[in-house]
């Protein structure tokens, strides 16, 4: 009789899940993931209006794509708007996430309440944000989307409105994850709450960091709702994103074979910026913050 069947440890096998529980899973994925990016690769090779028969021509559109000044800008405002929207987001959802895991009633419908924002679509907050900021009609009797600095920061304020809520309920999971030892351990040590939080908190929510960075940086590199209502690109293309001079090219200029260049493009950049936010970060050895304990 082998161990297992003497009750010396789990049959073998039990418990696991089946693979086939996981086509599902894996068809969706195929289907709506990469079967579109397979197709925008294959288009990038062509020239097509969206009418007729795409005509193959190489690497025309990349070669023209590296030599287009406008991705050199779009590629910058794209990364400025990156950083200073992961600064910003992570911020102010680092700190709100802490304090709604605290004990309270107040804490947890205040909780509730912040996560509305998300719940609303990005055309609606845009179109309301539009409204607010008309310089005749809105609160602020000016014309701040006129402005370049303006603009800018009207498009990262409205993103991180709209989607701090999401990383504030992701930082109060990890926050309520950390072991209440490690408080009272610091506390009979005669460490305050600032020696707490940054000996205490921030360490044990560095995975959870990480991968509200990773949501972070992909929903700021395919921003294009907020751009397309707000600012259209301007003033001039001054927030002229890389999403958004995909849109021109494919739906303006109707050259969906150059668009789907610049789609490429924005995915292999968005993926090589989560790898090296994953390495740098140490989240792909996927160490335990609790060991030992």
């Amino acid at each position: 009789m082998s161990p297992s069947a003497a009750g010396g440890g789990p049959p073998t096998g039990a418990g696991r899940p089946h693979t086939s529980w996981a086509l599902p899973g894996v068809l969706f994925f195929a289907f709506f993931a990469v079967a579109p990016m397979v197709l925008a690769l294959c288009l990038s090779f062509t020239e097509w209006n969206g009418l007729g028969d795409p005509e193959p021509v190489g690497l025309a559109n990349w070669r023209r794509l590296l030599g287009d000044d406008r991705l050199t800008q779009s590629l910058t405002v794209t990364v400025l708007l990156t950083v200073v929207s992961w600064v910003f987001q992570t911020v102010i959802s680092l700190l709100l996430g802490v304090w709604a895991a605290g004990r309270g009633r107040n804490r947890a419908i205040l909780s509730a309440v912040f996560f509305v924002p998300f719940l609303l679509s990005s055309t609606a907050i845009s179109l309301l944000f539009y409204a607010l900021l008309d310089p005749n009609f809105g609160i602020v009797h000016r014309d701040t989307l006129g402005s370049t600095s303006g603009a800018f920061l009207a498009i990262v304020f409205v993103g991180g409105w709209q989607f701090i809520p999401f990383h504030t309920l992701i930082y109060q999971g990890g926050a309520r994850q950390i072991p209440e030892v490690l408080y009272q351990a610091a506390a009979i040590d005669g460490a305050g709450r600032y020696r707490q939080f940054f000996s205490i908190t921030l360490p044990q929510l560095r995975n959870t960091a990480t991968t509200s960075g990773v949501l972070m940086v992909v929903g700021s590199l395919t921003y294009f709702e907020t751009v397309l209502i707000l600012t259209q690109g301007g003033p001039g293309t001054d927030t002229a994103i890389l999403p958004y001079l995909m849109y021109q090219a494919g739906f303006k200029s109707y050259d969906f074979g150059y668009a789907s260049a610049i789609a490429t493009f924005l995915v292999v950049a968005a993926t090589a910026l989560s790898l090296l936010l994953v390495r740098l970060s140490g989240f792909g050895a996927m160490r335990s913050t609790r060991e030992g304990m």
